[in-house]
Protein backbone atom coordinates (compact mmCIF):
# COMPACT_ATOMS: atom_id res chain seq x y z
CA UNK A 1 0.00 0.00 0.00
CA UNK A 2 1.38 2.88 -0.60
CA UNK A 3 2.35 5.20 2.31
CA UNK A 4 0.27 8.10 1.34
CA UNK A 5 -2.74 5.94 2.63
CA UNK A 6 -0.93 6.02 6.18
CA UNK A 7 -0.68 9.31 6.59
CA UNK A 8 -4.02 9.98 8.63
CA UNK A 9 -4.84 13.34 8.45
CA UNK A 10 -1.59 14.36 5.71
CA UNK A 11 -3.33 12.11 3.24
CA UNK A 12 -6.58 14.68 2.63
CA UNK A 13 -4.20 17.22 0.18
CA UNK A 14 -4.60 13.65 -2.14
CA UNK A 15 -8.22 13.30 -2.09
CA UNK A 16 -9.72 14.04 -5.39
CA UNK A 17 -6.49 13.44 -7.29
CA UNK A 18 -5.88 10.69 -9.36
CA UNK A 19 -4.81 7.02 -8.25
CA UNK A 20 -1.30 6.74 -7.06
CA UNK A 21 1.17 4.30 -9.04
CA UNK A 22 1.09 0.90 -7.52
CA UNK A 23 3.98 -0.07 -6.31
CA UNK A 24 6.07 2.97 -6.80
CA UNK A 25 8.21 3.38 -3.47
CA UNK A 26 9.00 -0.26 -3.54
CA UNK A 27 10.08 0.22 -7.61
CA UNK A 28 11.62 3.51 -6.65
CA UNK A 29 14.08 1.31 -4.24
CA UNK A 30 14.58 -1.75 -5.85
CA UNK A 31 14.30 -1.94 -9.76
CA UNK A 32 17.84 -1.92 -10.73
CA UNK A 33 19.67 -2.07 -7.76
CA UNK A 34 19.99 -6.40 -7.44
CA UNK A 35 22.85 -7.17 -5.28
CA UNK A 36 22.71 -10.32 -7.27
CA UNK A 37 24.39 -8.18 -10.56
CA UNK A 38 27.56 -7.69 -8.67
CA UNK A 39 30.24 -10.64 -6.95
CA UNK A 40 30.06 -8.05 -4.21
CA UNK A 41 26.13 -8.98 -3.50
CA UNK A 42 26.20 -4.94 -2.54
CA UNK A 43 23.16 -3.74 -1.57
CA UNK A 44 23.84 -0.11 -2.93
CA UNK A 45 25.42 -0.19 -6.46
CA UNK A 46 28.60 0.74 -6.32
CA UNK A 47 30.72 3.75 -8.26
CA UNK A 48 32.23 2.84 -11.05
CA UNK A 49 34.40 5.19 -12.55
CA UNK A 50 36.31 3.24 -15.10
CA UNK A 51 36.21 4.84 -18.15
CA UNK A 52 37.06 1.74 -19.92
CA UNK A 53 36.42 -2.09 -19.76
CA UNK A 54 38.51 -5.16 -20.47
CA UNK A 55 36.93 -7.05 -23.17
CA UNK A 56 37.31 -10.71 -23.89
CA UNK A 57 38.54 -10.86 -27.44
CA UNK A 58 38.22 -7.69 -30.53
CA UNK A 59 34.55 -7.21 -30.24
CA UNK A 60 33.44 -9.64 -27.55
CA UNK A 61 32.96 -7.62 -23.93
CA UNK A 62 30.29 -8.05 -20.84
CA UNK A 63 28.00 -5.67 -21.76
CA UNK A 64 30.93 -2.63 -21.50
CA UNK A 65 33.15 -0.93 -23.81
CA UNK A 66 33.56 2.43 -23.02
CA UNK A 67 31.89 4.83 -20.18
CA UNK A 68 30.30 7.10 -22.68
CA UNK A 69 28.32 4.46 -24.08
CA UNK A 70 27.24 2.44 -21.35
CA UNK A 71 28.25 2.75 -17.58
CA UNK A 72 27.39 0.08 -15.12
CA UNK A 73 25.99 2.70 -12.39
CA UNK A 74 24.54 4.55 -15.15
CA UNK A 75 22.44 1.25 -16.09
CA UNK A 76 21.23 1.22 -12.56
CA UNK A 77 19.83 4.74 -12.62
CA UNK A 78 18.41 4.43 -16.23
CA UNK A 79 16.68 1.17 -14.97
CA UNK A 80 14.74 2.79 -11.99
CA UNK A 81 13.96 5.54 -13.91
CA UNK A 82 12.46 3.61 -16.83
CA UNK A 83 9.97 1.54 -13.82
CA UNK A 84 9.01 4.73 -12.85
CA UNK A 85 8.27 6.41 -15.58
CA UNK A 86 6.24 3.01 -16.19
CA UNK A 87 8.59 2.95 -19.75
CA UNK A 88 10.85 0.36 -21.17
CA UNK A 89 13.53 2.62 -21.66
CA UNK A 90 15.29 5.68 -20.00
CA UNK A 91 18.85 7.51 -20.61
CA UNK A 92 20.48 9.51 -18.30
CA UNK A 93 22.16 12.80 -19.80
CA UNK A 94 24.44 15.40 -18.54
CA UNK A 95 21.63 17.75 -18.02
CA UNK A 96 18.12 19.12 -18.53
CA UNK A 97 19.27 20.88 -21.71
CA UNK A 98 21.38 18.19 -23.04
CA UNK A 99 18.85 15.97 -22.69
CA UNK A 100 16.65 18.80 -24.83
CA UNK A 101 19.51 18.54 -27.27
CA UNK A 102 19.75 15.36 -27.75
CA UNK A 103 16.31 15.15 -28.53
CA UNK A 104 16.15 17.68 -31.21
CA UNK A 105 18.95 16.24 -32.90
CA UNK A 106 15.79 13.78 -33.70
CA UNK A 107 15.39 16.78 -36.51
CA UNK A 108 17.44 17.71 -39.26
CA UNK A 109 17.08 21.47 -41.08
CA UNK A 110 13.88 22.44 -42.52
CA UNK A 111 11.84 20.37 -39.12
CA UNK A 112 9.45 22.21 -37.43
CA UNK A 113 9.08 22.40 -33.62
CA UNK A 114 5.62 23.58 -31.79
CA UNK A 115 6.98 24.33 -28.57
CA UNK A 116 4.05 25.46 -25.26
CA UNK A 117 4.29 29.12 -25.18
CA UNK A 118 5.21 29.47 -21.39
CA UNK A 119 8.56 27.27 -20.53
CA UNK A 120 11.94 27.04 -18.76
CA UNK A 121 14.01 30.13 -20.25
CA UNK A 122 16.47 27.83 -21.21
CA UNK A 123 14.26 25.34 -23.16
CA UNK A 124 12.80 28.82 -24.91
CA UNK A 125 16.63 29.93 -25.13
CA UNK A 126 17.78 27.15 -26.98
CA UNK A 127 15.11 26.79 -29.51
CA UNK A 128 14.77 30.62 -30.35
CA UNK A 129 18.56 31.11 -30.51
CA UNK A 130 20.34 28.29 -31.02
CA UNK A 131 17.78 25.52 -32.90
CA UNK A 132 16.70 28.08 -34.94
CA UNK A 133 20.07 28.89 -36.19
CA UNK A 134 20.01 25.39 -37.57
CA UNK A 135 17.54 25.73 -39.58
CA UNK A 136 14.73 24.03 -37.37
CA UNK A 137 11.35 26.42 -37.55
CA UNK A 138 10.06 27.00 -34.12
CA UNK A 139 6.44 28.01 -33.09
CA UNK A 140 5.27 28.98 -29.40
CA UNK A 141 1.78 27.89 -28.62
CA UNK A 142 -0.61 28.60 -26.07
CA UNK A 143 -1.19 24.68 -25.85
CA UNK A 144 -3.29 24.75 -23.01
CA UNK A 145 -6.17 25.30 -25.95
CA UNK A 146 -6.41 22.16 -28.18
CA UNK A 147 -7.79 24.49 -31.16
CA UNK A 148 -4.34 26.67 -30.63
CA UNK A 149 -1.59 23.32 -30.51
CA UNK A 150 -4.13 21.91 -33.67
CA UNK A 151 -3.28 25.44 -35.79
CA UNK A 152 -0.09 25.82 -34.97
CA UNK A 153 0.52 22.13 -36.91
CA UNK A 154 2.07 22.28 -40.09
CA UNK A 155 3.36 20.08 -42.89
CA UNK A 156 7.19 20.27 -41.64
CA UNK A 157 6.01 19.75 -37.73
CA UNK A 158 8.14 16.75 -36.47
CA UNK A 159 8.07 17.73 -32.69
CA UNK A 160 5.20 18.95 -30.47
CA UNK A 161 7.51 20.12 -27.04
CA UNK A 162 4.95 20.27 -23.47
CA UNK A 163 5.98 21.55 -20.24
CA UNK A 164 3.06 20.76 -17.63
CA UNK A 165 2.74 22.57 -14.92
CA UNK A 166 4.40 25.45 -17.11
CA UNK A 167 7.62 27.45 -16.04
CA UNK A 168 6.76 30.02 -14.29
CA UNK A 169 2.94 30.70 -15.22
CA UNK A 170 2.11 27.06 -13.70
CA UNK A 171 -0.15 26.47 -16.87
CA UNK A 172 -1.24 22.99 -17.11
CA UNK A 173 -1.87 21.08 -20.81
CA UNK A 174 -3.79 18.39 -21.22
CA UNK A 175 -1.64 15.88 -22.25
CA UNK A 176 -4.00 12.81 -23.52
CA UNK A 177 -6.38 15.28 -25.23
CA UNK A 178 -3.19 17.30 -27.31
CA UNK A 179 -1.26 13.52 -28.04
CA UNK A 180 -4.36 12.29 -29.61
CA UNK A 181 -4.93 15.70 -31.18
CA UNK A 182 -0.96 15.58 -32.71
CA UNK A 183 -0.78 11.88 -33.34
CA UNK A 184 -4.07 12.32 -35.67
CA UNK A 185 -2.88 14.82 -37.53
CA UNK A 186 0.80 13.15 -38.16
CA UNK A 187 1.81 10.05 -35.83
CA UNK A 188 5.47 10.55 -36.63
CA UNK A 189 5.10 13.68 -34.80
CA UNK A 190 7.19 13.14 -31.19
CA UNK A 191 5.34 14.64 -28.80
CA UNK A 192 7.24 15.46 -25.66
CA UNK A 193 6.71 16.32 -22.40
CA UNK A 194 8.56 18.34 -19.72
CA UNK A 195 7.68 16.46 -16.71
CA UNK A 196 10.38 18.40 -14.20
CA UNK A 197 7.74 20.19 -12.51
CA UNK A 198 5.65 16.87 -11.67
CA UNK A 199 8.12 14.13 -11.29
CA UNK A 200 7.40 10.62 -11.88
CA UNK A 201 5.83 10.65 -8.66
CA UNK A 202 2.94 12.99 -9.82
CA UNK A 203 2.53 12.60 -13.44
CA UNK A 204 3.21 9.86 -16.07
CA UNK A 205 3.04 11.17 -19.59
CA UNK A 206 4.05 8.39 -21.12
CA UNK A 207 0.59 6.49 -20.14
CA UNK A 208 -1.20 9.39 -21.33
CA UNK A 209 0.36 9.51 -24.75
CA UNK A 210 3.59 11.22 -25.50
CA UNK A 211 6.38 10.01 -26.45
CA UNK A 212 8.94 10.87 -25.03
CA UNK A 213 9.21 11.83 -21.01
CA UNK A 214 12.08 13.73 -19.81
CA UNK A 215 13.34 15.91 -16.63
CA UNK A 216 15.77 17.89 -15.52
CA UNK A 217 16.90 15.21 -13.22
CA UNK A 218 18.76 18.77 -11.01
CA UNK A 219 15.32 19.21 -9.46
CA UNK A 220 12.65 16.97 -7.86
CA UNK A 221 13.91 13.42 -9.69
CA UNK A 222 17.45 14.20 -7.68
CA UNK A 223 16.01 16.28 -5.06
CA UNK A 224 19.43 17.10 -3.28
CA UNK A 225 20.33 20.26 -5.41
CA UNK A 226 23.61 18.72 -5.93
CA UNK A 227 23.39 17.12 -9.25
CA UNK A 228 23.22 18.60 -12.72
CA UNK A 229 21.06 15.80 -15.06
CA UNK A 230 18.47 15.23 -17.46
CA UNK A 231 16.50 12.22 -18.09
CA UNK A 232 14.60 10.81 -21.20
CA UNK A 233 12.14 7.81 -20.90
CA UNK A 234 10.65 6.12 -23.95
CA UNK A 235 8.31 2.99 -24.43
CA UNK A 236 8.80 3.13 -28.50
CA UNK A 237 11.87 0.67 -29.20
CA UNK A 238 12.90 2.34 -32.40
CA UNK A 239 12.64 6.00 -30.70
CA UNK A 240 15.00 4.25 -28.09
CA UNK A 241 17.40 2.89 -30.95
CA UNK A 242 17.29 6.63 -32.20
CA UNK A 243 18.05 8.48 -29.13
CA UNK A 244 20.28 6.15 -27.71
CA UNK A 245 22.40 6.49 -30.59
CA UNK A 246 22.20 10.33 -30.06
CA UNK A 247 23.65 10.11 -26.64
CA UNK A 248 26.25 8.64 -27.64
CA UNK A 249 27.38 9.96 -30.39
CA UNK A 250 26.61 13.47 -28.90
CA UNK A 251 28.43 12.33 -25.29
CA UNK A 252 26.73 14.57 -23.27
CA UNK A 253 26.50 11.86 -21.09
CA UNK A 254 26.62 12.04 -16.77
CA UNK A 255 29.47 11.18 -14.84
CA UNK A 256 28.85 8.16 -12.62
CA UNK A 257 29.24 9.86 -9.36
CA UNK A 258 26.08 11.94 -10.17
CA UNK A 259 24.53 8.81 -11.58
CA UNK A 260 25.27 7.33 -7.98
CA UNK A 261 24.02 10.33 -6.20
CA UNK A 262 20.70 10.72 -8.54
CA UNK A 263 19.94 7.06 -7.78
CA UNK A 264 19.88 7.72 -4.57
CA UNK A 265 17.64 10.72 -4.45
CA UNK A 266 15.35 8.36 -6.37
CA UNK A 267 14.87 6.30 -2.96
CA UNK A 268 12.65 9.03 -1.23
CA UNK A 269 11.29 10.71 -4.16
CA UNK A 270 7.59 9.23 -2.93
CA UNK A 271 8.51 10.81 0.61
CA UNK A 272 9.57 14.13 -0.41
CA UNK A 273 6.67 15.15 -3.26
CA UNK A 274 4.28 14.26 -0.53
CA UNK A 275 6.24 16.59 2.02
CA UNK A 276 6.32 18.99 -0.93
CA UNK A 277 3.09 18.84 -1.54
CA UNK A 278 1.71 19.30 1.88
CA UNK A 279 3.61 22.27 2.36
CA UNK A 280 3.17 23.79 -0.58
CA UNK A 281 -0.56 23.48 -0.45
CA UNK A 282 -0.45 25.16 3.18
CA UNK A 283 2.14 28.08 2.09
CA UNK A 284 -0.20 28.67 -1.14
CA UNK A 285 -3.32 29.05 1.23
CA UNK A 286 -1.99 31.26 3.08
CA UNK A 287 -0.69 33.26 0.22
CA UNK A 288 -3.79 33.45 -1.48
CA UNK A 289 -5.72 34.87 2.04
CA UNK A 290 -3.29 37.55 2.63
CA UNK A 291 -4.23 41.26 0.92
CA UNK A 292 -0.51 42.17 0.40
CA UNK A 293 -1.17 39.33 -2.29
CA UNK A 294 -2.70 40.03 -5.74
CA UNK A 295 -2.94 36.34 -7.00
CA UNK A 296 -1.64 33.00 -6.35
CA UNK A 297 -1.01 30.57 -8.84
CA UNK A 298 -0.93 26.62 -7.69
CA UNK A 299 -2.14 23.58 -9.20
CA UNK A 300 -3.07 22.30 -5.96
CA UNK A 301 -5.88 25.43 -4.97
CA UNK A 302 -9.45 25.04 -6.69
CA UNK A 303 -8.65 28.69 -8.41
CA UNK A 304 -6.61 27.46 -10.49
CA UNK A 305 -7.94 27.26 -14.02
CA UNK A 306 -6.85 23.47 -14.64
CA UNK A 307 -7.90 22.55 -11.22
CA UNK A 308 -10.11 19.72 -12.76
CA UNK A 309 -7.60 18.79 -15.34
CA UNK A 310 -4.85 18.93 -12.74
CA UNK A 311 -7.21 15.94 -10.50
CA UNK A 312 -7.69 13.73 -13.45
CA UNK A 313 -4.14 13.79 -14.96
CA UNK A 314 -1.99 13.70 -11.61
CA UNK A 315 -2.20 12.04 -8.49
CA UNK A 316 -0.57 15.01 -6.57
CA UNK A 317 1.12 18.52 -6.95
CA UNK A 318 4.69 19.48 -6.18
CA UNK A 319 6.08 22.23 -4.09
CA UNK A 320 6.53 25.24 -6.99
CA UNK A 321 4.13 28.80 -6.48
CA UNK A 322 3.55 31.31 -8.55
CA UNK A 323 2.41 34.45 -6.85
CA UNK A 324 1.62 38.13 -7.61
CA UNK A 325 2.97 40.47 -5.06
CA UNK A 326 0.85 43.56 -4.80
CA UNK A 327 2.95 46.49 -5.83
CA UNK A 328 5.88 47.26 -8.04
CA UNK A 329 9.45 45.55 -8.63
CA UNK A 330 10.84 47.25 -5.23
CA UNK A 331 7.86 45.38 -3.47
CA UNK A 332 8.51 42.13 -5.05
CA UNK A 333 12.38 43.03 -4.44
CA UNK A 334 12.62 43.83 -0.77
CA UNK A 335 9.94 40.50 -0.41
CA UNK A 336 13.11 38.73 -1.49
CA UNK A 337 15.47 40.49 0.47
CA UNK A 338 13.95 39.78 3.01
CA UNK A 339 13.43 36.02 3.67
CA UNK A 340 15.02 34.00 5.99
CA UNK A 341 14.75 30.40 5.35
CA UNK A 342 13.87 30.64 1.80
CA UNK A 343 16.77 30.88 -0.15
CA UNK A 344 16.87 33.48 -3.35
CA UNK A 345 18.24 31.98 -5.61
CA UNK A 346 18.26 29.46 -8.86
CA UNK A 347 16.42 25.91 -9.44
CA UNK A 348 14.13 24.21 -7.84
CA UNK A 349 12.71 20.84 -6.68
CA UNK A 350 15.69 20.45 -3.87
CA UNK A 351 14.63 19.77 0.07
CA UNK A 352 15.20 23.52 1.17
CA UNK A 353 13.02 26.61 0.08
CA UNK A 354 14.09 28.48 -2.69
CA UNK A 355 12.37 31.94 -4.04
CA UNK A 356 13.45 33.89 -7.00
CA UNK A 357 12.04 36.56 -9.88
CA UNK A 358 11.76 35.10 -12.85
CA UNK A 359 11.80 38.16 -14.79
CA UNK A 360 15.10 39.07 -13.58
CA UNK A 361 16.79 35.50 -12.93
CA UNK A 362 15.18 32.60 -14.74
CA UNK A 363 13.75 34.19 -17.46
CA UNK A 364 15.49 37.11 -18.22
CA UNK A 365 16.82 35.54 -21.44
CA UNK A 366 13.11 35.64 -22.63
CA UNK A 367 12.30 38.34 -24.66
CA UNK A 368 10.30 41.20 -22.45
CA UNK A 369 7.32 41.09 -25.10
CA UNK A 370 7.03 37.26 -24.67
CA UNK A 371 7.55 38.12 -21.18
CA UNK A 372 4.70 40.89 -21.06
CA UNK A 373 1.97 38.33 -23.21
CA UNK A 374 3.04 35.72 -20.40
CA UNK A 375 2.31 37.26 -17.49
CA UNK A 376 5.84 37.04 -16.62
CA UNK A 377 5.86 40.90 -14.50
CA UNK A 378 7.91 42.57 -12.54
CA UNK A 379 5.66 41.71 -9.55
CA UNK A 380 5.75 37.66 -9.94
CA UNK A 381 7.56 35.47 -7.81
CA UNK A 382 8.29 31.93 -7.89
CA UNK A 383 8.49 29.33 -4.79
CA UNK A 384 9.66 26.23 -4.48
CA UNK A 385 8.52 25.35 -1.21
CA UNK A 386 10.55 22.55 0.35
CA UNK A 387 10.89 20.02 3.27
CA UNK A 388 11.17 22.16 6.39
CA UNK A 389 8.15 22.57 9.02
CA UNK A 390 5.03 23.94 7.79
CA UNK A 391 4.73 26.86 10.39
CA UNK A 392 8.46 28.05 9.77
CA UNK A 393 7.46 28.52 5.97
CA UNK A 394 4.16 30.52 6.27
CA UNK A 395 6.54 32.64 9.07
CA UNK A 396 9.04 33.06 6.52
CA UNK A 397 6.67 34.27 4.19
CA UNK A 398 4.36 36.44 6.49
CA UNK A 399 7.76 38.19 7.74
CA UNK A 400 8.68 39.14 4.36
CA UNK A 401 5.60 40.38 3.30
CA UNK A 402 5.56 42.50 6.21
CA UNK A 403 8.56 43.75 5.85
CA UNK A 404 7.28 44.37 1.99
CA UNK A 405 4.39 46.30 2.69
CA UNK A 406 5.01 47.83 6.60
CA UNK A 407 2.12 50.02 5.70
CA UNK A 408 -0.27 46.98 6.09
CA UNK A 409 0.94 45.00 9.31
Amino acid sequence: MDSRYTQGEESDVFAGFATAFKSFATEAIHVGQEPEQWKSMAVVPPISLSTTFKQFGPGRHAGFEYSRSGNPTRNCLEKAVAALDGAQYCMALASGLAATVTITHLLKSGDGIVCMDDVYGGTNRYFNRVATGLGIEVTLADCTKPEVLKAALKANTKLVWLETPSNPMMKVVDIKTSAELVHEYNKDIVVVVDNTFMSAYFQRPLALGADVCMYSATKYMNGHSDVVMGLVSVNREELYERLKFLQNSLGGVPSPFDCFLCNRGLKTLHVRMERHFKNALAAAKFLEADPRVEQVIYPGLPSHPQFELVKRQCTGCPGMITFYIKGKLEHASTFLSNLKLFAVAESLGGYESLAEHPAIMTHASVPEKERDVLGISDTLVRLSVGLEDEADIIEDLDQALSAAHPEKN
